[in-house]
């Protein structure tokens, strides 16, 4: 997947006062950030796989695995959980 981002030629500026190859930090930011991501999903999906009975087997295949979580019926992604809060939350 390609995402675009528009930085202006004064944050340009700045960023090459400190970053070589601003690009190829931005690279490994996004990297970065899926890293973790990708950690906390796999440790708090193989935790309520784990306690799940009707759960036989879990792939160690960690690709396999998390296309095995997002298939599930009870997988949300964020914007689907920050839904179902804003929905159960009491008003104001």
């Amino acid at each position: 997947m390609d995402f675009t981002i528009t930085v202006s030629d004064v944050d340009m500026k700045i960023l090459n006062n400190e970053i070589r190859d601003v690009n190829t930090w931005i690279q490994r930011a996004v990297e970065g950030k899926i890293a973790s991501v990708k950690k906390r999903m796999l440790r708090d999906w193989t935790v309520r796989l784990n306690a799940d009975p009707d759960v036989e087997s879990i792939p160690a295949n960690e690709d396999a695995l998390i296309n095995l979580i997002v298939a599930r019926d009870d997988y949300k992604n964020r914007v689907q959980r920050d839904a179902e809060e804003a929905v159960t939350l009491p008003s104001e």
